[in-house]
């Protein structure tokens, strides 16, 4: 595995802030299911032990819809959501990299069909496994 750096990031006014570590290349999602592209939201997802929440947890509020198992945290103040803990993924936390102060160095983009997120799931799975 290669190296991990941390990376820092937060929501738009800055009373959110978190940290997470993760390679220098990623490869991340482009989903296109109405939340995420509502949203645009670029997700990185990693197991839950490399992120952490460095403060504003009493700004965070939870948006949760259909099964009720995805977290989706956003901060009350300027509404920006700057990770969630996926349905795909309840082991793990996904980072909207769009929210990080430095981008990784190499990013690959892949493109998810989360429209018909059952059929295709799965292919996360492996993502937040330490």
């Amino acid at each position: 595995m290669s190296e991990l750096l941390t990376y820092t990031g937060g929501c738009h006014c800055g009373e959110v802030r978190f940290s997470v570590q993760a390679p220098k290349a990623v490869e991340l999602e482009r989903c296109n299911c109405s939340i995420c592209s509502k949203g645009g939201y670029l997700h990185l997802i990693v197991p839950a032990s490399r992120f952490s929440l460095l403060k504003g947890e009493e700004r965070l509020s939870c948006y949760t819809f259909n099964s009720g198992v995805a977290k989706h945290y956003f901060c009350n103040h300027c509404g920006i959501k700057p990770y969630y803990i996926p349905r795909s993924n309840p082991d793990g936390v996904d980072v909207n990299v769009n929210c990080l102060d430095k981008k990784p160095e190499q990013v690959t983009i892949v493109e998810f069909d989360g429209d018909d997120w059952e059929a295709n799931a799965h292919k996360l799975a492996h993502k937040s496994k330490e």
